[in-house]
């Protein structure tokens, strides 16, 4: 009978530890998408075209709505360049996590290996003692 591979409990655990991180890393990545887009909405904004000024208070009001647009596009800056390392975090998390899960993947294909090169060798002792049995060999 084939031996059962000794870290397969491990191995659902580092499967386990894969998929969280990258179910991170898809959040992670998704949150700085949703930053990037507001903060290309926010520069669409600034970029519209000329208004035609009719009085001073339009022009005023012009003025203190594009200084709060250049404002908010600082913090989305900001926003947007935590997020990115908050990505670049997620994605280095998820490297590790696929790395350790990779190397006892690789133990149980080598353990797999093991087992089926022990089951052939039982197999051919079998076939060879039933070859012995039929030549007229010992009992």
């Amino acid at each position: 009978m084939a031996r059962p591979f000794s870290l397969i409990g491990l191995l659902r655990l580092r499967h386990a530890q894969q998929g969280q991180a990258a179910a991170t890393l898809a959040d992670a990545n998704e949150r700085l998408r949703e930053a990037s887009d507001r903060r290309m909405a926010a520069r669409r904004t600034l970029d519209d075209g000329p208004i035609e000024v009719t009085d001073a208070a339009m022009l005023s009001a012009l003025a203190a709505a594009r200084a709060s647009t250049r404002g908010m596009l600082t913090e989305l800056d900001a926003v947007t360049e935590r997020r990115r390392a908050d990505a670049d975090a997620a994605q280095l998390a998820f490297n590790e996590a696929r790395r350790a899960a990779l190397a006892l993947e690789k133990l149980e294909a080598k353990h797999a290996d093991e087992v089926a090169a022990d089951d052939l060798r039982t197999e051919q002792s079998v076939l060879d003692e039933i070859a012995a049995r039929n030549r007229g060999g010992t009992p």
